[in-house]
């Protein structure tokens, strides 16, 4: 009976409408709103897709240009454009096949690391040729005569022997201003440089003599390289090379300092020879000389005269694995010294000190002694105020 009369009554019927209408309303909000959070997602994850992708694309270019410089003209070929605004210079003929020379920098003829057996054909708009990283034994008579503008030539890093290296080859390239021969096989320095050179490396070949004249008239030539050969004497070859900066003749066979030195050398690398004593005059005519390296030597105290060393302007001084008993006196102004793996004995702070106050002290900032005969216990008190500002002191 009340089920009944709850179904007949009106206004009860009334409510329950009233209740109906408002569920579909809410059911058909929540189904607005759930669209829209699709939408939105979607949308959301449709933009993260496509930053990714183009992420992707850009490491992947990237990845390819540091392989490979020239990445995006080999891109640009294999699609056709070969003509119009990236077309080849061909001016003073055409690139050899197996070196590229790009239409952005038309003279230069890249010929690196592709196992070349020869020196190819040079166009004569060639100022920068590369040659590294290959298989040549030889430059003929003749090679550059093409190209005698070159300015840059790189040939190291190949299998070239003196014997097959032109003694006229080098002589016509008038412009020649860095000359790259290192790793290779030669046993002499190369005849008829070109006079114009400033930077020559010659290190790592098996060179044992050079002649008095072989650098004569390169008044340019400020960086020269002859590390890591046999070179017993250098003789007076260096004698005019007044704009020398950089010498390195570390890793030879010299048994005394070169003569003739330069005045206006910065840096001077004479480590692992047979050096066991220094000239009187060693370091007094040098105005620019900062870095000086003679560790892996022969030398004892007897063999560096009094006061070698203290000369101002000096920053860096390598006189590790040696024969000294003795810390050689050396300038305040001196920053970096090396006398590890000596036969020291005894912690002279006169010789880095001549006076100890609160006015006169080292500019030492690292300071070696480790491989000695001294420990901590054989530092001077007074050390703290002569090596105020050292901040890496090894015994």
């Amino acid at each position: 009976m009340i089920g009944i009369y709850l179904s007949l009554d009106p206004s009860l019927q009334s409510k329950r409408a009233t209740n109906s209408n408002r569920a579909r309303e809410g059911t058909a909000f929540l189904n607005s709103c759930y669209s829209h959070l699709i939408f939105t997602y979607s949308a959301a994850a449709a933009m993260r897709l496509t930053v990714l992708l183009l992420v992707v694309a850009l490491c992947e270019f990237a990845l390819c240009q540091r392989q490979d410089p020239f990445f995006w003209l080999s891109a640009l070929r294999s699609r056709g454009y070969v003509h119009g605004a990236l077309q080849a210079d061909t001016t003073g003929g055409d690139c050899p096949i197996q070196c590229d020379c790009p239409p952005s920098f038309p003279i230069a003829m890249y010929c690196d690391s592709r196992n070349i057996q020869q020196v190819p054909y040079i166009p004569s708009r060639m100022k920068y040729l590369y040659l590294q990283h290959n298989e040549i034994s030889s430059i003929p008579d003749g090679a550059f005569d093409n190209a005698t503008g070159l300015v840059w030539v790189m040939m190291h890093q190949n299998k070239l022997s003196s014997d097959k290296v032109s003694k006229k080859v080098f002589g016509k390239l008038k412009n020649l201003d860095r000359l790259y021969l290192q790793y290779n096989n030669l046993t002499r320095v190369p005849a008829n440089l070109p006079k114009s050179l400033r930077e020559l490396r010659l290190n790592h070949n098996k060179i044992s003599k050079v002649p008095a004249n072989c650098f004569e008239g390169m008044t340019n030539l400020s960086i020269l390289l002859l590390n890591d050969n046999a070179v017993q004497d250098v003789g007076g070859a260096l004698k005019g090379l007044n704009s020398l900066t950089l010498l390195d003749v570390s890793s030879n066979k010299l048994k005394k300092v070169p003569d003739n030195l330069p005045g206006m050398l910065h840096q001077l690398y004479l480590e692992s020879n047979s050096i066991d004593a220094l000239p009187a005059d060693f370091l007094s005519k040098f105005v620019k000389l900062q870095y000086v390296r003679i560790g892996h030597n022969q030398l004892t105290n007897r063999g560096i005269p009094p006061n070698t060393f203290n000369v101002s302007g000096l920053v860096e001084l390598d006189l590790s694995y040696n024969k000294l008993e003795r810390i050689p006196p050396v300038s305040t102004s001196l920053e970096h010294l090396y006398l590890q793996a000596n036969q020291i004995k005894e912690f002279s702070l006169g010789s880095i000190c001549s006076v100890v106050d609160i006015m006169n002290f080292s500019h030492l900032k690292v300071l070696r002694l480790d491989g000695n005969e001294i420990t901590r216990d054989d530092i001077p008190n007074d050390a703290s105020l002569c090596l105020r500002l050292a901040s890496y002191i090894e015994l």
